[in-house]
C-alpha cells in the first residue's frame, strides 16, 4: 500500500471510530450560544489548530451568526503579551481582558489537549482553568487522550488516536472538517 493510499485508509477508520454523540453534545452547546445570542465563542488552540482556529472564527461568525474570535488572530498582542507575560499566561491573560463570562464558551483545539503535568500547552491549560472559575462552558477538539481538555470539558470530540505516527497530521485535518459539519449544523 503507497502513502498516499495508506494515509486515505487510516482516515476511513477514523472516520468510523469517531463517537459521532460527543459531536452533537458539542453542537447543542454552540446551539445553544446561537439562541442565546448573548455570549461569546472564543477559539484557542497553537500550532496548526491556531490556523484551524483562525479559518473557525471566519465560518462561526458569518455562517452561523455567533460572535466569536481567536487570540492567535491578533499577532501583535499576542507577541506583546508572550514576550512581557510570557507564552503560558497568553491565553488567559487575554480572556481576562475580553471579560470572559457565564454566557461565553471556549472551544480548545489541541492534538494533546495540553497538560500540566507534562508541561505541554499549559497556555491551554490555564485558559481552560479560568474559563471553569468563570463558569463558561468549555467544548473541545482534541487527539490522544485529550489531556486537561478532556477532564475538564462540557463537551468535546476526540479524534482517535488509531495510528501513532500520523496523530498530528490526522487530529488536525480532523479539527478543519468537524468545524465545517458544526457550522453547517448550526447554519442560520
Amino acid at each position: 500500500m503507497t502513502g498516499t493510499v495508506a494515509y486515505l485508509a487510516q482516515t476511513v477508520e477514523i472516520i468510523n471510530a469517531i463517537d459521532v454523540s460527543s459531536i452533537n453534545k458539542v453542537i447543542a452547546i454552540l446551539k445553544n450560544l446561537q439562541i442565546q445570542n448573548n455570549g461569546r465563542l472564543f477559539i484557542l488552540g497553537v500550532g496548526g489548530s491556531a490556523s484551524n482556529a483562525s479559518h473557525a472564527v471566519n465560518d462561526f461568525r458569518k455562517i452561523a451568526n455567533i460572535e466569536t474570535y481567536a487570540p492567535t488572530d491578533n499577532v501583535a498582542e499576542l507577541t506583546a503579551r508572550t514576550n512581557d507575560n510570557g507564552w503560558e499566561s497568553v491565553f488567559v491573560d487575554w480572556l481576562k481582558v475580553s471579560k470572559l463570562g457565564n454566557n461565553d464558551v471556549i472551544m480548545i483545539l489541541s492534538v494533546g489537549g495540553g497538560s500540566l503535568e507534562n508541561n505541554i500547552s499549559v497556555n491551554l491549560v490555564k485558559a481552560i482553568d479560568h474559563a471553569k472559575i468563570m463558569k463558561s462552558k468549555i467544548v473541545g477538539i482534541v487527539g490522544r487522550d485529550g489531556g486537561h481538555t478532556a477532564k475538564h470539558a462540557d463537551a468535546y470530540i476526540r479524534i482517535p488516536s488509531l495510528f501513532k505516527e500520523n496523530i498530528t497530521p490526522h487530529t488536525e485535518g480532523f479539527q478543519s472538517m468537524i468545524l465545517h459539519l458544526i457550522v453547517s449544523q448550526l447554519k442560520l
